[in-house]
């Protein structure tokens, strides 16, 4: 099992980057908010990750805290609930808000994730409930780098920010939708993504 890798950071495509660790690339797979909280790239960066054995891949997923690991880990252990839909849940909520809903049975905030239906939803109140106590440190510890995105042209933003929300789960269309209305400006693409998924829970 790999606990952790320390890297220089070389690529970052949401919800993809590539980590050079002594000359290997390790490709991992991170949720957004583990996106936001990157450093510049070609700097050194920490992950704690997690490994799924699949019969045809082995897959690295990564995170910015050990908390959002536990969270994930607790998530994959939920019928119905596999690695991506996981990835997906910790990318278009924060801990605390994710706690709000399980705490307040508030269904219709979860199904708003692509890939949770109601069934799902009910699942994760029930099954998540009893495990809350256990993640309540899940927003208090912060990320190294937490500013300093260093973004391709910024003309591109925008459509990067929509091939990541379409990667996370999301109908092409939806996601040119929660982005359209979002001004550019000088914003990066996780800037793009972060204010879409805001806009997407409201």
């Amino acid at each position: 099992m790999i606990g952790f890798l320390r890297g220089k950071l070389v690529a970052k495509t949401p919800p993809l980057l590539v980590l050079d660790v002594q000359g290997v690339g390790y490709e991992v797979e991170a949720p957004m908010t583990t996106f936001y909280n990157l450093p510049t790239m070609g700097e050194t960066v920490q992950l704690h990750t997690h490994l799924v054995v699949r019969e045809d891949a082995h897959i690295l997923f990564g995170f910015s805290t050990e908390s959002d690991r536990l969270m994930f880990r607790t998530l994959i252990k939920v019928n119905g609930v596999g690695p991506k839909l996981a990835l997906t849940i910790l990318s278009g909520q924060t801990a605390d808000e994710f706690h709000r809903c399980i705490q307040d049975n508030d269904t219709a905030a979860l199904i708003r994730l692509p890939g949770v239906g109601k069934k799902t939803a009910e699942r994760l109140i029930i099954e998540m409930r009893d495990k809350l106590p256990t993640l309540d440190t899940a927003s208090t510890d912060k990320a190294q780098g937490e500013q300093g995105n260093e973004q391709a042209p910024r003309s591109n933003a925008k459509q990067e920010a929509i091939s990541a929300l379409c990667a996370l789960g999301y109908k092409p269309q939806d996601a040119s939708k929660m982005v359209q209305g979002i001004a550019q400006e000088d914003k990066s693409c996780e800037d793009i993504i972060r204010l879409a998924l805001q806009g997407k829970a409201r």
